[in-house]
């Protein structure tokens, strides 16, 4: 039934991979009463061209409307519900991920379901009709979220003309083009044994779950995944991004070069971003909001993927005091290059540990922390070894980091509101 186990670093996980090539993780937390399944496979907007941009996310949601043993979305969403469970999928830039939670007396049928759900889907043209224009609407959505735009703007800076500048979800023009045979010959590549993994986490027997997945996976057919696009510079693209609509409040992204997720320095920046603008006790937050008042939203995140990265940092205030705020936002981003005070990363780094510890007694979050880093990387590590990576890091490290990655060449302004010019926030957009 199974093979070698992962090269994976953490003890504290079941570790197969099947006679397919499908990698099985189980992390056994007997104290629980739920089980989450969760079922990750290599594809995402980093495998599409530009015309087949948004095949990934047309896929899943194609998954979700019948198999042969469950045949219409209804019996596939009544199957999970009807046992107080969750039931859910998501696509992003690398991978797409279905999983379901349930009660762990339900752990066959979560695990059938979702494996019949992404090995064995109908993808019926009429539901393939009625998932375009489900899409189009969900694309459509984003122009009434002005944050949203944002976010879809600043990534077509930061990485332009290429495919992680692009909306998961695709474009308009390329969603009413897909076809079902080109959706299909997708699905039928890029869901290979090979390039998935099925993470499982809660109050199961690794050996139960191992037989389980091994029945349901074994005529498994499929083909050649293809590869991911590996990003290019911005270089000299436009530093700023303006659209114009009529909201009451000025949206702006801020935008700089980040690690990927494989970088050794991605533990000392997350304490630098962390430190910047997560939570009420941040840099941003103390000063925009209690010290000025110009904001009631604002903060910042670090994004790290498979070979690049990005600092993002969002704060909405009155039009009126756009520019303001936005100098204010990057006098606190300057002054990072000058690191951090011993109470500062102390507090941080207990802060950003208490919320990773936190999480992990989820089965959902143990799941996901698990099978994306499996997926992704080919290796896991525990949270233990995270929170010795985060206590290494140093003073200097914080500021080396600061002074690398912080500087005007890769300042990029993403704005979404009431003006007519994206010039006049260039003269401001400097550290």
């Amino acid at each position: 039934m199974t093979s070698s186990t992962l090269d994976v670093a953490d003890p504290s996980l079941d570790q197969r991979r099947l006679a397919n090539g499908l990698r099985l993780l189980t992390a056994e937390m007997p104290h629980t009463r739920s089980v989450t399944v969760s079922f990750y496979v290599a594809a995402g907007s980093r495998y599409e061209s530009p015309e087949l941009a948004g095949v990934s996310h047309l896929v899943e949601h194609l998954c979700f409307k019948g198999t042969h043993a469950w045949p219409t979305a209804q019996s596939i969403s009544e199957a999970i519900e009807g046992v107080g469970g969750v039931l859910n999928a998501g696509t992003d830039r690398e991978l797409t991920v279905y999983y379901a939670k349930v009660a762990r007396d339900h752990l066959g049928l979560a695990l059938g379901l979702i494996c019949d759900m992404v090995l064995r889907p109908l993808l019926e043209a009429n539901e393939l009709a009625k998932e375009r224009t489900v899409i189009l609407e969900e694309l459509a959505s984003v122009e009434d979220n002005p944050a949203q735009m944002a976010e879809v703007a600043l990534d077509a800076l930061l990485w332009p003309d290429q495919a992680l500048g692009r909306d998961v979800a695709g474009t308009p023009q390329s969603v009413r083009a897909l076809t079902l045979e080109a959706a299909g010959a997708y699905r039928q590549n890029q869901y290979a044994p090979a390039g998935s993994l099925i993470s499982v986490a809660g109050s199961v027997d690794a050996d139960t779950v191992a037989q389980i997945v091994a029945e349901e996976t074994a005529d498994w057919s499929f083909g050649e995944p293809g590869p991911w696009e590996r990003a290019r510079p911005a270089n000299a693209t436009p530093r700023v991004t303006l659209r114009h609509k009529e909201t009451e409040q000025a949206h702006l992204l801020l935008g700089l070069n980040g690690v990927s997720s494989t970088d050794p320095d991605r533990f000392a920046l997350s304490l630098l971003i962390g430190a910047l603008g997560d939570g009420m006790s941040s840099r941003l937050f103390l000063s925009l909001r209690e010290r000025l008042g110009l904001a009631y939203d604002v903060h910042a995140y670090a994004s790290n993927l498979l070979d690049t990265g990005a600092i993002s940092i969002y704060l909405a205030v009155d039009p009126e005091n756009a520019d303001k705020a936005l100098r204010a936002t990057l006098d606190e981003v300057k002054q990072l290059r000058d690191g951090l005070s011993p109470p500062e990363l102390h507090k941080i780094l207990e802060y950003s540990k208490g919320r990773m510890l936190l999480s992990m007694e989820e089965t959902r979050s143990v799941s996901a922390w698990y099978g994306g880093q499996a997926l992704l990387r080919g290796t896991t590590r525990s949270v233990d070894d995270v929170v010795q990576e985060l206590e290494a890091v140093r003073e200097e490290d914080i500021v080396r980091v600061a002074e690398q990655l912080i500087t005007d060449d890769s300042l990029r302004l993403a704005v979404v509101g009431p003006f007519d010019d994206a010039d006049r926030f260039e003269p401001t957009l400097h550290l």
